[in-house]
């Protein structure tokens, strides 16, 4: 029976890339899909509720793939990788579908069905670097994850930046640029996960694993009701680790949804409804968050050695200081470069976020459950974003005057909060040297 060896850096990049394509979609749902809503008429206090859908797919679609996966064995097919591959077809078609978005809530229900494929492929290739890689590789496994969040965002955003340079007029009832940024997105969503998993070989299970899978009755309520059992027995890191995610993630939705228009007052002092100002807007913000994403790809392989040689706990409250005093200098910046500086910080905190806090919890994980327990975490991921839609229009009406600049600020207080809650999580340093 084939069990964990030891991989060369290549065959690790290479079990990872499909993480890019999901990534670049999910680049285009930060820095598109906002402008796309302002395009078709949205007003700034509707944003947060038609973002509905990636905190809801992700809360019901994440954590029951993993439980099904953990649950899953082909000879033929693997464990893992039949997810990636149903979900990266999903967002393809959903990618190419988009741009004939006629109506608000045509773009909302496509978004939703871009958020189901994302979450269908998320969890199971966060699990699969818990299959692959020995104790001593995961840190470098899961931030070539993050790696790949950081090239496949900024190709994203680089995008939303070079082609309305050259692909100008509408095309329907959106911008021409439009049509090309999502086309691309779905080439390059299929296309890496097809490479990942022709490239990758799952470790099959042990007999006895294979034996109590086949023994499992199934039901149509089995993985709900592996889910509530794995919440039951829950190491209590990851309770701690739930409340650093719900200030750090309500805090990003918050910029996601309000940097365009932040930028547009701070830098332009207009609104979308100076369509033509507002798209210059919507393409610096395109290079800021493009940039932000060139830091996380740059820095995401150093955070390994500072894991390593301290803790990911340290290491992750410090990013989250970093990106918390980006955002709280970057909405009084009226010189559009130097929001590039601002923004840096967050692209610190960025590649902490999409690695770091997965070496907290792994070591405390079985390895039965790690497909499920990888979706409860992005439970808790999306449980703030929920709150978020639901919250924050009223939020920035009532409290924030209705003005995004605002907004950001009020991301850098919650991500100060996080910091100070990161501080006090009792985990035990993983063992990498195992």
């Amino acid at each position: 029976m084939i069990g964990k060896v030891k991989l060369n850096f290549w065959q690790i990049l290479h079990m990872n890339v499909g993480f890019f394509g999901i990534q670049y979609s999910f680049g285009l749902q930060q820095s598109a899909v906002t402008p796309i809503y302002d395009f078709l008429g949205a007003t700034p206090d509707q944003i947060p509720i038609l973002h509905l859908a990636g905190p809801v797919t992700g809360l019901l679609v994440q954590p029951i793939i993993g439980a099904m996966s953990d649950k899953t064995w082909s000879t033929k097919f693997g464990r893992r990788k039949p997810y990636f591959l149903i979900g990266a077809l999903l967002c393809s078609v959903s990618l190419l579908l988009f741009p004939f978005s006629s109506s608000l809530w045509m773009a909302a229900g496509l978004l939703w069905i871009l958020d189901a494929g994302n979450n269908t492929a998320m969890e199971p290739y966060r699990a699969l670097i818990a299959d692959k890689l020995i104790p001593e590789q995961q840190p470098t496994g899961f931030q070539m994850q993050s790696f790949f969040t950081g090239l496949g965002q900024v190709l994203a955003n680089l995008s939303i930046v070079v082609f309305p340079i050259f692909i100008i007029g509408k095309t329907g009832s959106l911008p021409t640029w439009v049509y090309a940024s999502f086309f691309l997105g779905a080439a390059f969503s299929i296309g890496s996960v097809l490479w990942s998993n022709s490239k990758t070989e799952e470790i099959p299970p042990t007999d006895k694993e294979l034996a109590l899978m086949r023994a499992e009755r199934r039901s149509f309520l089995g993985p709900l009701i592996e889910i509530v059992s794995a919440i039951k027995d829950m190491p209590k890191v990851m309770w701690q680790l739930a409340l650093v995610y719900f200030f750090q993630w309500y805090a990003l939705f918050c910029y996601w949804q309000n940097a365009s228009k932040s930028v547009a007052l701070s830098v332009w002092n207009v609104t979308p409804t100076n369509e033509e100002v507002y798209n210059e807007a919507v393409s610096w913000t395109g290079l800021i968050n493009g940039w932000y994403n060139v830091v996380t790809f740059l820095v995401a392989f150093a955070l390994v050695g500072f894991a390593k040689k301290y803790s990911p706990k340290l290491v992750h409250a410090v990013c989250l200081l970093l990106a918390a005093a980006g955002f709280l200098v970057f909405p009084h910046i009226s010189d559009k470069s130097f929001l590039l500086f601002a923004i840096t910080g967050f692209g610190i905190g960025w590649a902490s976020m999409m690695g770091i806090p997965y070496l907290m919890v792994i070591s405390n994980i079985p390895k039965e459950r790690y497909g499920v327990y990888m979706g409860i975490i992005n439970m808790m991921i999306v449980i703030p974003m929920i709150f978020q839609t639901l919250t924050f229009g009223f939020v920035l009406k009532n409290f924030l005057g209705n003005d995004p600049r605002n907004a950001i600020t009020f991301a850098g207080a919650l991500l100060i909060l996080a910091t100070i809650v990161t501080l006090f999580i009792q985990s035990r340093k993983p063992s990498l040297h195992e």
